[in-house]
């Protein structure tokens, strides 16, 4: 059995990509304010907001418990509406050697596709796949589009 994997799933929403791109990419401690029964908190411990390298740390709800998160933004690709986040620290990495996250918002007719990709590496084989935080991610996507099309 493989401790490293992927998990995957795609959301189609309303909003345009390049809103819903600029959230994740550069305003992600709105999404407090946008999702707040997933999202308690989003702060810029190090760096600038929407660079690259900069250490921003979450506050939200996994599975029904108060959990943080400590994350490094990897990659910003603004012509391809891809964000990259790595985990460094946090209650994640109690079971995961590694856990990146990445969000893509792709234009189509009507809206977006937005595609997220978690890779992982367990610390174990006991560890289970992390569909919590698949199930948190599609939840923090569909309030955004609520939120991105209330506003248009």
């Amino acid at each position: 059995m493989s401790l490293t994997g992927q998990l995957v799933t795609d959301i189609e929403i309303k909003a345009p990509a390049d809103k819903f791109h600029e959230v994740f990419s550069c305003r992600p401690h709105h999404m407090s304010n946008v999702t707040p029964e997933h999202i308690q908190g989003c702060d810029l411990h190090e760096g600038e907001w929407g660079k690259v390298g900069s250490i921003i740390f979450w506050n939200y709800m996994h599975d029904g418990v108060a959990e943080t998160a400590k994350q490094v933004i990897e990659a910003i690709d603004d012509e391809n509406y891809s964000t990259t986040f790595r985990m460094i620290e946090g209650h994640l990495l109690d079971k995961y050697k590694i856990f990146d996250i990445t969000v893509q918002a792709t234009p189509k007719d009507g809206g977006s596709l937005v595609h997220w990709t978690l890779k992982y590496e367990k610390l174990s084989e006991d560890v289970s796949e992390p569909k919590g935080i698949l199930q948190l991610v599609t939840n923090m996507t569909k309030d955004l589009d609520a939120h991105l099309t209330e506003q248009a």
